[in-house]
């Protein structure tokens, strides 16, 4: 009876948005620095292949000196540089600490501008800092022709590649700041695809002393192929392409083939999950999970009796919060 509850309530808070638009497909070379060929296919995949074999290499970055701060906003360059001017300037809500631990916050697809804040709002009481950032294509971010943040996640293939990519890069820069700035340490805290673009900056990071992940998955092409929240793009996909293939393409954005580079990791981790979840199918949550378990390392894992969306609403979003609170504590 509770998972029908739940499961409808996610139904009803997906079908608030009304404004979802089909994006047509596109392969997205360019977006990837790859140029035309008569089998994009094989090209894109030769490319996912190399960056998922040198990670290290796809995901590095350069340090920047240009960072502008007002007090609470920060602003600072994009490391990765997109066609899209309004997208390569990166914007954070800045929150202070007491110097013992900051998190770059990564919130969720479509946030709002006062997305997460309230989160933020209540570490820094806690004396956690908090750099809540705007994720590529969010707000400010925002390209003139789009309503919603759907250049993020989209049938565009390289360019959602990309943006995974840039937002990584994004989060790096962003500890950068948070470093020079005094704190002792620095984690971080990701939600939805948010805590997806959180492990790929943890595992190529170890700067971040430890992470929280609010929604855990496998692979990033079985999320937007079976997700409620990604249901809209799937038609469009399936036109082109099939899952086993998508999910080679994508592989570098994916939380599971690097799940291994862990092994060795001593760095406290957190991941919060709903059982009733459509937008993040807990069968591939489950998958993750199970990996860890394999490879035997250590993570703290909790699953709550809500979905996607109502793990953002009253009581979940409270008693995650406590959660999230409570360990980070631990770890100043």
């Amino acid at each position: 009876m509770l998972r029908r509850f739940i499961e409808n309530r996610e139904r009803a808070h997906h079908a608030r948005d009304s404004n979802r638009r089909p994006l047509p497909f596109e392969w997205g070379l360019e977006h990837v620095g790859l140029p035309s060929t008569d089998d994009p296919q094989a090209a894109l995949r030769e490319y996912s292949a190399s960056a998922v074999a040198h990670s290290d290499a796809f995901y590095a970055y350069e340090p920047t000196s240009q960072y502008h701060f007002d007090g609470h906003i920060l602003t600072f360059p994009s490391y990765i540089e997109t066609p899209y001017q309004a997208n390569n300037t990166v914007y954070g809500r800045y929150f202070e600490g007491d110097r013992e631990l900051a998190v770059v916050v990564l919130p969720q697809w479509n946030c709002k501008w006062e997305g997460q804040v309230g989160l933020c709002r209540m570490l820094q009481h806690a004396g956690i800092g908090a750099l809540r950032l705007s994720m590529p294509y969010h707000h400010q971010r925002k390209p003139a022709e789009t309503e919603r943040s759907e250049y993020l996640v989209s049938p565009n293939l390289g360019r959602t590649l990309t943006a995974s990519r840039q937002a990584v890069a994004d989060a790096r820069r962003a500890a950068d700041w948070l470093l020079a700035r005094g704190y002792r340490k620095v984690g971080l805290v990701g939600t939805s695809i948010g805590s997806c673009i959180a492990f790929l900056t943890f595992v190529h990071d170890e700067r971040f002393s430890s992470a929280v992940f609010i929604h855990a998955s496998s692979y990033y092409a079985d999320v937007v192929w079976n997700g409620l929240s990604t249901s809209h793009l799937r038609g469009t996909l399936e036109s082109a392409i099939d899952l086993d293939s998508l999910r080679r393409l994508w592989e570098p954005i994916s939380p599971f083939p690097f799940i291994r580079r862990l092994q060795k990791n001593s760095r406290p981790m957190l991941m919060l999950s709903g059982r009733y979840d459509l937008s993040f199918p807990a069968q591939f949550t489950q998958q993750g999970y199970e990996e860890f378990e394999r490879l035997e390392i250590p993570v703290r894992k909790e699953w709550l009796s809500c979905g996607h969306y109502t793990m953002g609403k009253f009581p979940f979003q409270a008693i995650v919060g406590l959660k999230i609170r409570k360990f980070l504590i631990q770890q100043k």
